[in-house]
């Protein structure tokens, strides 16, 4: 592995307090605002829905099995300081699919990044077939977002077009992204053979462009607190719409702020068939290898240490 220069201050707790004004780094937009609140909102929707919660983990135990997918990221070298981008997916992708979670990679410029994320999904398939994962492609025109589906299609079985990512100016000025209407969206959604998502949903303009679409997965997220886009949390939003978007998707996935198995609990009880983790299994590779990344998917259990 190439030497590294890690980002991450390795706070006790990954609560958006450590790294504000960090950005590129693990930080976000407007001193960390919505970072911010992804991680304290999960406490709050819990205690307005501890009955739904409680009911929720009456059930059988194979019932309670936290579906848990590390969210997509790119930037490996500026945001999170690996040597090499490459470096950063063989490593997470390996140790992920180790311990059983979903895999999941994300697009950026240039191409190698998306590329560099194939490679380490194809490894994977080549020893385990049946391992679940996803792509999700930046906001380009339909025809660039065909032709990167198409470099992707042998190793993925969920392809997602990351919407929100519009709202990171810098990129959206450098690769031309364009704000997707809901016929482009159908367009995509008919063009793929395997179920599609839209990620990124996180307004009221959001919830009219999944009403129009209908995709097999809606994925709530607000790019973990690193776009420019409304003041507010993914545990809030998700909370006060996902029975909402269950009736025009046949999935809601979430991220944002999960740092604890009661988050988990708490999104899979209100509704979310997966919940997506980024930070803090980036963090736990960079500070203690492929070890301490297991450890942190283990301590997110439900099943390992109850709620």
């Amino acid at each position: 592995m190439s030497e590294n220069n890690f980002k991450c201050n390795f706070c006790k707790v990954c609560n958006g307090k450590g790294c504000i004004g960090q950005l590129p780094g693990m930080g976000g937009v407007r001193k960390n605002e919505n970072f911010i609140l992804n991680c304290s909102a999960w406490e709050n929707v819990r205690n307005n829905n501890i009955e739904r919660i409680k009911q929720f983990l009456d059930l059988e135990p194979e019932f309670r099995i936290p579906q848990i997918t590390i969210a997509p990221m790119t930037g490996a070298v500026e945001n999170i300081g690996f040597g090499q981008e490459s470096d950063f997916y063989d490593a997470i992708i390996q140790a992920m699919h180790k311990v059983g979670v979903g895999l999941s990679i994300g697009d950026g410029y240039p191409d190698e990044k998306l590329k560099f994320g194939i490679e380490a999904l194809q490894k994977i398939k080549i020893e385990a077939p049946q391992a679940e994962t996803s792509v999700f492609i930046k906001p380009y025109s339909n025809e660039r977002i065909f032709e990167r589906f198409e470099w992707a299609k042998d190793c993925v079985k969920i392809a997602g077009v990351d919407i929100d990512s519009y709202n990171i100016v810098t990129m959206r000025n450098l690769v031309k992204l364009e704000k997707k209407s809901a016929a482009q969206l159908i367009e995509i959604k008919n063009h793929i053979k395997i179920p599609f998502a839209i990620k990124g949903i996180f307004t009221q303009e959001d919830i009219e462009l999944v009403k129009e679409v209908k995709p097999d997965i809606v994925y709530i997220s607000n790019h973990g607190g690193r776009v420019e886009t409304r003041k507010g949390s993914t545990a809030e939003f998700f909370a006060s719409h996902v029975d909402e978007l269950k009736n025009y998707c046949d999935e809601i996935w979430v991220d944002g702020g999960i740092r604890s198995p009661r988050d988990v609990a708490t999104a899979m009880a209100l509704g979310a068939d997966c919940v997506l983790v980024g930070r803090p299994f980036a963090s736990a590779l960079c500070h203690g290898g492929p070890q301490e990344l297991c450890g942190k998917v283990l301590e997110l259990s439900l099943l390992k240490y109850g709620f």
